[in-house]
């Protein structure tokens, strides 16, 4: 297993930067973040996926596995391009500043989008050059054709689109790409645009030491591009409705287990195809980020799977994924597995094997340290190996205010007793009042032999659970906190800046190493 240095950095989604377009995204605030990071002296700058979000607006729903999420766009950007102007970015009703309101901010910005992509398209050749750049992206050409025909039909599920499209007929989509081409080549300037402002912030990190850290989910949305131009890798009947779905069974966590409602592979037709898409979906992440966290690695080793139709997860079976044989093939044409596995929740001793036989560093969450009455557990600070990433808590964790101060959220399978054990031997372990105790797990982490540590910007600024992220199994109020402007300032960033630089962890200056 290749090492990697002894580096630090925060967990922030793009949308949860501030600035006043309602999300944020890979404009000036994104820029500042990275300023504020390097200051900070972090390495790494780990987000969520980046793809278009779908149903519940989660990121690990995506509507594409190849495409870039048109939200993270810079409409301030596109107007230093000129593609904007100062009355395209006025807002008349400001957006929330402390969330995402999405049923208002989406239909916005792709309102300037449009006005966007009205000007380019005036421009002598943009056309012919979006066009020629789809021919040679297989992927950007079905993702662009999949959005154009949901559009028309009222963003309906491509299930219920008029049979030949639904089913790839290829008479029925020339000619819609025909008839609706301005609908289609609005979703290639979207893509384009998103993957020019990526290369200029990924340049920006790239110069201040600051590497992107990129998550992979194991499955894919059923209402997607993927889904639709790929049905026979995965398992659906004869009008490409799933026959099962993801989730997971019942844990310490949620009493009912998970319903995901991701469709599932066809590992034997993937294995067949030598792995292809899989690779080619790697491959793409890749191109974007330098290191990427595999999520539900558990599912490479088995997945829950989930007869159609249920209302949550505790009726299913465990069935096996592809185990080494994936990692084989793409090791094999990428050259590499640059991978953190996401390890967490039912692990068995073959989950284990496969992450070690694969050269995968694991995942270790702080939070989860002090449940076991002082007897420790595999995160528990003494017991970590080096090659892990160690974080305080994830997106998926309450903040680590939240998680000591309490009270127990609806369906925690613990009880107020197992909480406040947990407290006790947190505060006998860190020999703390807690009343610092988001600044008590960063010292720890920081501290720990894990070559890397991660932190989420919300336990860096010390909010309560107000500022959680997602809640596993529910469905409204996730995925929107946002930092305000000026959160992350002068105070946070000396502070973190000591300790990254009193254990170690400080980032590479020039001409020292830095993550590759």
């Amino acid at each position: 297993m290749a090492r990697l240095p002894r580096r630090s950095g925060i967990l922030l989604h793009p949308t949860s930067l501030p600035g006043p377009h309602g999300s944020g995204d890979l404009g000036p605030a994104a820029r500042a973040f990275i300023d504020a990071l390097a200051a900070a002296g972090q390495a790494w700058w780990q987000m969520l996926p980046i793809g278009p979000t779908g149903a519940g607006n989660s990121p690990y729903s995506a509507t594409s596995a190849f495409a870039g999420n048109p939200l993270l766009v810079s409409l301030e950007d596109l107007a230093a391009e000129g593609l904007l102007d100062a009355a395209d970015l006025a807002v008349e009703t400001p957006f929330p500043e402390d969330r995402v309101d999405f049923a208002a901010v989406i239909p916005w910005r792709r309102e300037r989008l449009r006005r966007a992509f009205d000007r380019f398209r005036r421009r002598p050749g943009a056309i012919d050059r979006l066009e020629a750049d789809a021919r040679s992206v297989p992927w950007a050409a079905d993702a662009a054709l999949f959005y154009a025909i949901r559009a028309v039909h009222g963003e309906r599920s491509w299930t219920d689109w008029p049979a030949p499209l639904r089913d790839r007929d290829s008479d029925a989509l020339a000619a819609f790409a025909e008839e609706h081409a301005e609908a289609r080549q609005f979703e290639l300037f979207c893509q384009d645009v998103f993957a020019r402002q990526w290369s200029a912030l990924r340049s920006r990190a790239r110069s201040h030491g600051v590497r992107l850290i990129g998550d992979l989910p194991i499955f894919v949305a059923h209402d997607s591009a993927d889904v639709w131009a790929n049905r026979s890798i995965f398992l659906l009947d004869a009008t490409g409705a799933p026959t099962e779905v993801a989730g997971c069974p019942p844990d310490a966590f949620s009493e009912a287990g998970q319903l995901w409602g991701n469709p599932l592979y066809r590992w034997d037709v993937l294995a067949d195809q030598g792995y292809g898409w899989w690779v080619d979906r790697v491959g793409r992440t890749l191109d974007q980020f330098d290191l990427v966290r595999l999520d539900h690695f558990i599912g490479f080793h088995r997945a829950w799977h989930i007869p159609a139709g249920r209302e949550d997860g505790r009726e299913g079976r465990f069935r096996p994924g592809p185990g080494i044989a994936l990692f084989g093939a793409i090791e094999a044409e990428l050259g590499g597995l640059p991978f953190v596995a996401e390890d967490l929740g039912l692990v068995t001793p073959e989950v284990h094997a496969l992450r070690d036989e694969a050269g995968l560093p694991s995942m270790r969450v702080l939070q989860f340290a002090f449940g076991s009455g002082g007897r420790g557990n595999e995160h528990t600070p003494w017991a970590l190996a080096p090659e892990c990433a160690v974080y305080t808590g994830t997106h998926d964790c309450d903040t680590t205010v939240g998680w000591f101060r309490g009270p127990l959220e609806p369906g925690d399978a613990r009880s107020e007793a197992d909480l406040e054990a947990e407290r006790h031997q947190a505060r006998l372990f860190l020999a703390s009042d807690g009343r610092e105790i988001h600044w008590d797990l960063i010292r720890l982490a920081l501290a720990s032999v894990a070559d890397t540590a991660i932190v989420p910007l919300q336990d860096v600024l010390g909010l309560d659970r107000s500022a959680r992220m997602n809640r596993p199994g529910t469905v409204d109020g996730n995925w929107e906190w946002r930092a305000r402007a000026g959160a992350f300032g002068d105070g946070q960033i000396a502070r973190l800046r000591g300790l990254t630089e009193t254990y170690g962890r400080l980032a590479a200056v020039e001409g020292e190493d830095a993550p590759a």
